[in-house]
Parts: structure tokens; C-alpha cells; sequence
């Protein structure tokens, strides 16, 4: 058994509509650790926080309040922006105003490129080893294949990505700081084989490795726990977000057909930790196996079902898993093998 508690922390990137201070307090209550902190709403501005001291301290102070330690820092948003082509309407809707400017696609992407960079020196500010977010892609666009595209623009997506992301990567090197990428449709890495290409493309740079978040990748039928131990190195931070994959009918089609979450005639929607097909036990005896050390980091999403609800029954299931919580449901059968 390791000689300290694994850290249960809520990701406040879907709370972004309440002021940090009430998702604090009811992170508190519900008997979360800490938070891994967005950088949207008035949680977080990386922005105003590199040049303000006060207000980087009255985030700090804020946690202090309720008892709350800070893990990680997301920034999943402006990284979307870094890569994205093309950029438009849905980029205005989450990147910051500073970000969008007038809107010209290659100053977002310039602009939302610093703020990643600020990310990082924000996060050693504050003490904080690891960056979560997305990359974005040149090339997720193709993703059907069809029309069909030349092997030559896959390639060039991928070196655009490493063009845009090593100067990045060189700040993360800097300060101390991981970026962890969630593998995530969208993204320049968004399954199995894409991960892997990603890594390549930027030379398996010590600064970038993965955000393990299981939910995208069941219904991409990729095997979440195979996932854990291939890329053993590279898991920097773990989000936990369950779905429910829908029984077959002949109409529910992974891709989701355009319907919103939680429309039943989804082939599969997110639901609330421990309530899905996510194989929770197993994966958790993985991320023992290669020493995970990280926090296990809640992520809310499921349509279905009130979130205060939903966050306070997360975080017990999640207890309920851990190798280091008396009332684990394997740590028996850890101990008595070690």
C-alpha cells in the first residue's frame, strides 16, 4: 500500500459558469482534495495572472479557504485554437476575446499559441507540474477519408502540428511543467494510432504526454487499459469520465449521427462515473502497475442527471477504487500479494 492518499480532484472546466469560489466550496463539501483548475470563467485567466500577483494569489487563497490543494491547471480551450483549421464561429465561442481579436485565422492560433505558453509559466507560479488541454488539428477534418486524401496532407498535418507545438513545448521545458494531451476527437491525437504518430512527430519530446480520460475512446472501441500500459511513460494526468455504449438496434452509429448527449438515439452518451462501460477496476490496477502517482481527476458530462448530484456519488465510487483508501474494493487483494 503506498504511504500516501491518492488526490480526488474535480475538473471545474463544466462548473465554468459558477465563480470559483462556489465550485471550491462545493468541491469541499462533496470531500474532494483539489481541483484541476480550468482556464475559463473567472476560474482561472493565465492571462492576467502572469503580470498580476494579487489575483494569482487570491486564486491560491481561494483553495485555502476550503481546504482544497491544486493539481493541475486545464487549459483545453485555447489549445483547440493552436491547430485548428479552419478557425471560425466555434473558436470565437470559447477562446478568450484577447485570443479571437478580429477574428484573422492565423492571429488566433498566434495568440492562443502564447496563451499556452503563459499556461505553463502560470502553472510553476503556482506549484504546478502539469498542463491538461487539447492540441486541435489541421487534419481532423479528413477524418472520413473521403474524399479520398493524399498521404501527403496527413503528413503535413502532422508537421504542422510539431511547427506549432515544439516552441511551445521548449517554454514547458523551461518551467518544469508536462503538457498532457487528452486524446479526444478533434484532436491531433484522438485514438490508439494517432497517439503514437503524434509522439513521432515531435520526437518523443520528455514535455508531452497523454490526459487518461477512458470515456472518447470506448466508443471508439480502444481499449482504455490497453491504452494505460502501451503508453505507461506518457500518462500524466488521468481524468475520469464514464459513457455508456448503447445496446446495438441497427440505427446507433458511434459517429453519434449530430444528435446532442444523452439523445437515446445516440449509439452511446456520456454518463456519470461508475455508471457506464468504462472498465474502472481494471484500469485502476493498470494505473497501479506503472506506478501512477497522479491525481484521479473527475470530469462531469453526463446530460442525464443533476451534476451536484452526480459529482458528490463520483468522487466515493472513485475512493472506492483507489489502492491506498481503506474502504478499496482490491486493496485486500493488493496487499496480500506484495
Amino acid at each position: 500500500m503506498q504511504d500516501t492518499k491518492t488526490p480526488v480532484t474535480l475538473f471545474t472546466g463544466q462548473w465554468a459558469d459558477l465563480p470559483l469560489e462556489e465550485v471550491a466550496k462545493l468541491a469541499s463539501e462533496w470531500g474532494y482534495d483539489g481541483l484541476e483548475l480550468a482556464c475559463s470563467g473567472d476560474h482561472l485567466d493565465v492571462w492576467r495572472a502572469a503580470e498580476d500577483q494579487k489575483y494569482l494569489d487570491s486564486r491560491r487563497q481561494i483553495l485555502e479557504r476550503h481546504n482544497l490543494q491544486l493539481f493541475a491547471i486545464s487549459n483545453h480551450l485555447a489549445g483547440q485554437a493552436v491547430c485548428d483549421d479552419p478557425i471560425d464561429f466555434r473558436h470565437k465561442a470559447i477562446v478568450r476575446p484577447n485570443v479571437w481579436g478580429d477574428g484573422d485565422a492565423e492571429g488566433v492560433r498566434s495568440r492562443a499559441a502564447e496563451e499556452i505558453r503563459l499556461t505553463a509559466k502560470v502553472a510553476r507560479k503556482l506549484n504546478v507540474d502539469t498542463v491538461v488541454g487539447f492540441t486541435g488539428s489541421k487534419i481532423w477534418q479528413y477524418v472520413a477519408m473521403f474524399p479520398p486524401v493524399p498521404e501527403s496532407v496527413v503528413d503535413a498535418g502532422y508537421e504542422d502540428f510539431a511547427k506549432r507545438w515544439n516552441p511551445i513545448l521548449d517554454v514547458f521545458d523551461a518551467e518544469g511543467v508536462r503538457f498532457a494531451h487528452e486524446v479526444h476527437p478533434s484532436e491531433i491525437a484522438y485514438d490508439y494510432w494517432s497517439s503514437v504518430r503524434t509522439l513521432d512527430a515531435i520526437g518523443h519530446r520528455k514535455a508531452f504526454g497523454f490526459n487518461w480520460d477512458p470515456s472518447h475512446m470506448m466508443w471508439q472501441n480502444i481499449d482504455p487499459v490497453a491504452f494505460i500500459i502501451d503508453f505507461k511513460d506518457r500518462i500524466f494526468h488521468v481524468d475520469c469520465k464514464d459513457t455508456r455504449l448503447r445496446p446495438r438496434n441497427g440505427r446507433a452509429g458511434v459517429m453519434g449521427s449530430h444528435l446532442s448527449w444523452g439523445d437515446p438515439r445516440r449509439g452511446w452518451d456520456f454518463v456519470s462515473t461508475g455508471r457506464g462501460d468504462v472498465p474502472w477496476e481494471d484500469a485502476f490496477r493498470a494505473l497501479r502497475s506503472i506506478g501512477y502517482a497522479g491525481p484521479i481527476s473527475i470530469e462531469w458530462e453526463d446530460a442525464g442527471m443533476e451534476r451536484k448530484v452526480g459529482a458528490a456519488e463520483a468522487v466515493k465510487f472513485v475512493r472506492s477504487l483507489l489502492w491506498d483508501t481503506p474502504t478499496s474494493r482490491f486493496d485486500a487483494a493488493f496487499t496480500s500479494g506484495s
